[in-house]
């Protein structure tokens, strides 16, 4: 069974840092290109971060310079490191699994608010 679990999420004050990770399960990590969506209320999902099986990272402009995008795959794990944070960055992360098949995790939420 395939699982993608998200955590990391919370409110935190503009200029603040946030670690999300997500947990891959039921297929092979290594062999799947990896990225971080968002979602903000009202907006359609769009990519923040993307990191490939070969490790090459890719990222929205908007969080250019901000965030950091890096997988183990020893531990079948994702990470988005979130510093520098506006509050525009709020809205619900989700992990995404990408080669043979698209997988989604069921998303957290990230709130910059003072």
């Amino acid at each position: 069974q395939v699982r993608l679990v998200e955590s990391g999420g919370g409110l935190v004050q503009p200029g603040g840092s946030l670690r999300l990770s997500c947990a891959a399960s039921g297929f092979t990590f290594s062999s799947y290109d990896m990225s971080w969506y968002r979602q903000a209320p009202g907006k359609e999902r769009e990519l923040v971060a993307g990191i490939s099986r070969g490790s090459s990272t890719n990222y929205a402009d908007s969080v250019k310079g901000r965030f950091t995008i890096s997988r183990d795959n020893a531990k079948n794990t994702v990470h988005l490191q979130m510093n520098s944070l506006k509050p525009e960055d709020t809205a619900v992360y989700y992990c995404k699994a990408s080669r043979y098949a698209n997988f989604w995790g069921q998303g957290t939420q990230v709130t910059v608010s003072s």
